[in-house]
């Protein structure tokens, strides 16, 4: 009796995959934050979602719960969520103390149903930490955030910088001898942008799985916001300080060349 062969996975079906297999991976390397957390994310996502105690907020793909349990160390009640049934594991491991202030769900951002099934008392914030790009589709998330903000509600993401940190640029370093003598320029050479497309790759040296990266130009990441009736208030390009320097055994790291090149962006957008 012949046997059909199993069907390859979807790119969304892989990534959760992936993000499963590297979930205990990720949860000890990450554990409460590296660098690019605690130096550029966090801190503009912090000023620009503006928690005020009470507030109710969704965090959406929130992988190990850290930026759950800064919310609720902020005062924030918090509802998050990921799609990798392992990450939320760990989140509830290391979250046990917060029972009071996280709600930790199993839950395709993907998914328009399941995610306007939040629905009830609306959110008056909601928050996508470096994870849109990890994601198949956009859309369904912001039609639904729609939905489940309430009016003026503020819906806060970050991401690797889509013009300067994407999957198809490069680090190089070039010197060059003049009158003041040796010179060295870094920078980061760009060779695909506005066209929508997907790439292997790993976001933390090492890890067991590469996982698929979905590339979008900033204009195509904001009309997603744009079409579900959002609007930009707030916008920080974020790069590491001059002379900040934790991996000078990796010279073209952005940590100790790239003080002038954002390597991350974080984005308001505002339900109107």
């Amino acid at each position: 009796m012949h046997q059909s062969s199993p069907q390859p996975l979807t790119a969304h079906e892989e990534t959760r995959s992936a993000w499963n297999t590297n979930a205990a991976f990720w949860d000890e390397r990450m554990g409460e934050g590296n660098d690019f957390v605690n130096v550029l994310i966090w801190p503009a996502v912090q000023r620009l979602l503006d928690i005020q105690p009470g507030a109710r907020v969704l965090d959406i793909a929130c992988g190990n719960g850290l930026t759950a349990r800064r919310l609720a160390d902020l005062g924030a009640t918090v509802v998050a969520s990921d799609f990798a049934e392992t990450m939320i594991d760990h989140a509830r491991q290391r979250s046990a103390g917060y029972s009071a202030r996280i709600t930790y769900q199993v839950l395709d951002a993907t998914d328009e149903a399941a995610l306007t099934a939040l629905g009830g008392k609306p959110f008056d914030a909601a928050l996508c930490s470096m994870a849109l790009f990890d994601m198949a589709e956009i859309d369904p998330l912001f039609r639904a955030l729609a939905q489940l903000l309430r009016p003026g509600g503020s819906f806060v993401f970050s991401l690797m910088h889509p013009c300067f940190n994407n999957p198809f640029t490069t680090h190089s370093a070039e010197t060059s001898n003049g009158k003041g003598g040796s010179t060295t320029r870094y920078a980061v050479k760009v060779y695909g942008y506005m066209t929508a497309a997907t790439a292997h790759g790993t976001a933390l040296r090492n890890q067991p799985q590469p996982h698929i990266y979905f590339h979008r130009a900033l204009s195509t990441l904001l009309e997603s916001g744009f079409c579900a009736g959002f609007v930009v208030d707030g916008l920080e390009e974020r790069a590491f300080p001059p002379g900040d320097d934790p991996a000078a055994n990796q010279p073209l790291s952005w940590s100790s060349a790239y003080s002038e090149i954002p390597p991350v962006m974080v984005v308001r957008m505002r339900r109107s």
